[in-house]
């Protein structure tokens, strides 16, 4: 995008250039926030009720209360668009950090503004790539952590396992990384949702220990509708290395099959319930 991209801050539209937050925000000290993501096709938002739903929940889990109406966030959304003449594949990442600190302390007692809620768009499209050649996944060392530790479920900044994640499977010339839960089950990637396919049913995890996926709740609404047999399970790596198909999901690329999970190898060829949902997912547009 060129310096001519505007971005939402607080009620008003500043270049991309010009945009800047305090380095007090509540962002930038803690990562304490909350985000979201939506996608617009043709001015049309893609699931926008369920992504701000997440957005709402989420907030309200970490009690961030956010000022402004689902319907007024609606509305900056759709100004964001308009203002930068944009049209179709849209991409909206919409931060809401808690606010302006008076001093470098982690209490919420000291914030002392609104929440910064930015909007930043842009032009995206997934890597056609992607979808014909298939993902590369790898077991790694880094778990997602418990409820109590820091809850899984929620989208916020504070995402430094998964970062960790994310590099343990770049430095073995992955994808993504294939993330366990604390007992030692599948739970999922580090910044998509995991599905395998084992005699013509899918399975994913109990969702315990992942962000709530939009997507993958779709997907396993798909399944249902079409009388595909679908289980949310815990389950065990033997099981996945043993599957007929494997793919992933998410908001931005919707389903991307796998074509390999470490040394066990996927026929991209063989992997008909993969690519029936993706052509279910592919016809709500």
């Amino acid at each position: 995008m060129s310096k001519e991209r505007k971005i939402y801050m607080n009620g008003r539209f500043i270049e991309e250039s010009e945009a800047k937050i305090s380095i007090f925000d509540s962002a930038l000290m803690f990562g304490d926030m909350v985000f979201e993501m939506t996608r617009s096709f043709n001015k049309k938002h893609f699931k926008l009720k369920e992504h701000l739903d997440r957005l709402y929940k989420d907030a309200k889990l970490i009690d961030l209360k956010i000022h402004l109406t689902r319907k007024k966030l609606s509305e900056a959304l759709i100004k964001t668009i308009q203002i930068n003449k944009m049209k179709t594949d849209v991409h909206l990442r919409i931060i809401v950090s808690r606010g302006i600190k008076s001093t470098p302390y982690q209490s919420p007692k000291v914030t002392i503004s609104k929440p910064t809620i930015i909007i930043i768009p842009e032009y995206k499209k997934p890597d056609i790539k992607a979808y014909k050649k298939g993902l590369k996944l790898v077991t790694v060392k880094t778990i997602r952590g418990p409820i109590n530790v820091q809850n899984p479920q929620i989208n916020s900044l504070s995402k430094l396992n998964c970062i960790l994640a994310c590099i343990e499977a770049n430095k073995k010339n992955a994808d993504e990384a294939l993330m366990f839960d604390i007992n030692g089950n599948v739970a999922t990637n580090n910044s998509t949702h995991f599905f395998f396919v084992k005699n013509n049913t899918v399975f994913t995890s109990t969702g315990k220990y992942c962000v709530t996926g939009i997507t993958r709740q779709k997907i396993i609404d798909l399944c249902k509708k079409n009388k595909i047999k679908v289980k949310e399970k815990n389950f065990k790596l033997k099981e996945v290395l043993n599957a007929d198909e494997a793919f992933c999901t998410g908001s931005f690329a919707g389903i991307v099959p796998v074509n390999q999970i470490n040394k066990k190898k996927y026929s991209l060829k063989k992997n008909p319930i993969t690519k029936e949902l993706t052509n279910f997912y592919n016809n709500l547009f």
